[in-house]
């Protein structure tokens, strides 16, 4: 049988896709090696499915850090705005949280699979679940794709949308490179982003803070030179084998780069980055008069709001006792500690690798691609969408948007060979 667009890979952007295909007129097959379709989908945003982010597109494109200007031809044609109307048409209606995040009111990603599943189902297209591509050969005038099973589908237009290489166990294996390889296409070099990061320190190995989290900190990665190259101002937690959670998330794809060159990258960490030093520093000293003979532990959690066990582990570290009086401490200790507070460091020394990670960084280089449309500049009628491009950004909806995006310009514009 011959269609006019296959797409392969039944995840957020082949989804986009093979709907937008049937929308715009054309025949349309999607394809998934899995038995589900929208795995990824289904545990993004914990379960609640995160499907785009409301801010202002210049701030979506800089919290997509990975090629996210490449996205401003595909915004100026289908946008945020236009997925927020897009799903609400469709009959999910969305509701807003905190830093623009969108969620379906439901808090339910099923309901958002079900619904995009049903609206594949409405515009006819047909749909072959665990048939896992084996190849796909490129023609003048149609291209054939080949299953492990042993069919094989002609067709006008092909849109691969097989994700990269992270979270694996929702079909992500990397599939798609190859096939993107033999059109003539460069894959740059492929690492973890969106992951959490080990480190050899004393302090994790022993794990003096293991299962810590701390809210509303100040994360950096300082360069060789212990400059600032970015900061992150969100929650994070000590783990058995370093850091994690959104502050060192957001952080991560930096350092990850930064260890190409070097073995170890230096991080800081601001444990109240809305009091100034000194201010922090005098409050500190003045209470110390007034309150001779209080405890160090206790008049320091009468002023700041950090955890007793990191309070106790700077205090340890430096040989004071948790229960000293605060007259028997001398003011260069209080400047310690108050530094140690503000200006604590670390080093890591490595990340999870890509199958743990949360979203693949590198990819099919976007200089590749055609910005408005999603097709190959190298090969005629292939279009690629989604993770398998050289795109990444942060989590809180801004990959997915990528995907959705991407997706619709590459569905649309396949329907266009119809």
């Amino acid at each position: 049988m011959q269609y006019d667009v296959i797409v392969i890979g039944g995840g957020t952007s082949g989804l986009m896709a093979a709907i937008s295909a049937a929308e715009f007129g054309a025949r349309t097959l999607l394809i998934e090696k899995g038995n589900k379709l929208g795995s990824k989908l289904m545990i993004s945003g914990g379960g609640r499915c995160n499907v785009t982010n409301r801010l202002p597109e210049d701030e979506i494109i800089r919290n997509i850090p990975g090629n996210g200007k490449f996205l401003y031809s595909a915004f100026s044609i289908f946008n945020n705005e236009d997925i927020i109307a897009y799903f609400e048409n469709m009959g999910i209606a969305l509701k807003e949280e905190d830093h623009g995040r969108m969620f379906p009111v439901t808090n339910s990603a099923k309901s958002v699979v079900d619904t995009l599943i049903n609206h594949l189902k409405e515009n006819s297209v047909d749909i072959k679940l665990g048939s896992p591509v084996k190849a796909i050969d490129y023609g003048e005038d149609l291209h054939t794709v080949y299953t492990e099973n042993g069919h094989a589908f002609k067709t006008r237009s092909v849109v691969v949308a097989v994700g990269g290489k992270s979270v694996p166990h929702t079909g992500s294996t990397g599939d798609g490179y190859p096939w993107a390889k033999k059109a003539g296409h460069t894959i740059t070099e492929l690492y973890p982003t969106e992951v959490a990061l080990t480190s050899s320190e004393d302090f994790i190995k022993n794990k003096q803070l293991q299962g810590l989290s701390l809210r509303h900190v100040a994360l950096s990665v300082l360069n060789k030179r212990n400059k600032k190259i970015v900061t992150h101002q969100m929650d994070m937690i000590f783990t058995h084998f370093g850091i994690s959670g959104p502050a060192v998330l957001r952080c991560s794809q930096f350092v990850v780069k930064e260890l190409r060159k070097r073995s170890s990258i230096t991080m800081e960490l601001d444990l109240l980055p809305d009091i100034h030093q000194d201010a922090l520093y005098r409050e500190i000293i003045d209470k110390m008069e007034t309150h001779p003979r209080k405890s160090i532990k206790n008049m320091m959690k009468e002023i700041i709001d950090v955890p007793e066990r990191f309070l106790v582990f700077i205090l340890e570290k430096y040989g004071v006792d948790e229960s000293t009086k605060v007259n028997n401490i001398g003011k260069d200790f209080i400047h310690t500690l108050v530094q140690q507070m503000k200006q604590f460091t670390f080093d890591v020394d490595g990340s999870l690798s890509i199958e743990k990670a949360f979203v693949t960084g590198g990819g099919i280089k976007t200089k590749e691609i055609v910005p408005s449309t999603m097709e190959s500049k190298i090969t005629e009628r292939l279009f690629f969408c989604g993770e398998i491009l050289d795109i990444h950004g942060y989590t809180g909806g801004y990959n997915i948007t990528a995907a959705l995006v991407t997706g619709r310009l590459a569905g649309m514009n396949a329907a266009w060979y119809k």
